[in-house]
């Protein structure tokens, strides 16, 4: 597993790529996939914030963060643009972070994306996405196809 930084200077296009659907609509947005209790599969929505060396989601205490905490397997999918078909993908294992130096310098890089703070003050847990594989698909204008798919795996 690495970090975002060490995936971005092993294959810099495609961490542009992806950090470019990440942010398409200001705020940095995915879909996140957990692994339940019982073994079977759960999405949710979250931000995404991409600050200095790694890649991370700020979660509050929701079915997705006991996932997490439990069992730190995730899969995390930007959300589909507008325009084209494009798809950017990470999975590995998500691990929560507890610095509080970690935790207010990303916190302030979402707030510097446009997202809204909470109203009672509280942010959620600080979780960090280590990386293991990559996947982007590049599609021509629509309609398309097939992509053209692109991976990268941690050594």
């Amino acid at each position: 597993m690495v970090n975002w930084a060490t995936f971005a200077a092993a294959d810099p296009e495609m961490a542009a790529a992806g950090r470019t659907l990440f942010y398409q609509f200001g705020v940095g947005l995915g879909f996140l996939g957990t692994i339940r209790a019982d073994g079977g599969p759960r999405m949710h929505p979250i931000c995404v914030v991409q600050d200095g060396d790694g890649l991370y989601a700020f979660i509050e205490d929701t079915p997705k963060r006991r996932d997490l905490d439990r069992d730190g397997r995730f899969a995390l999918h930007a959300m589909p643009p507008e325009q084209v078909d494009d798809e950017f993908y990470v999975s590995g294992r998500a691990i929560r972070r507890v610095d509080p130096e970690t935790d207010a310098r990303v916190f302030a890089a979402y707030l510097a994306m446009g997202a809204v703070a909470p109203v009672d003050g509280e942010h959620g847990h600080l979780f960090e996405f280590d990386i293991v594989t990559v996947m982007w698909a590049k599609y021509g204008p629509r309609p398309s196809w097939p992509p053209a798919y692109r991976t990268w795996r941690a050594e």
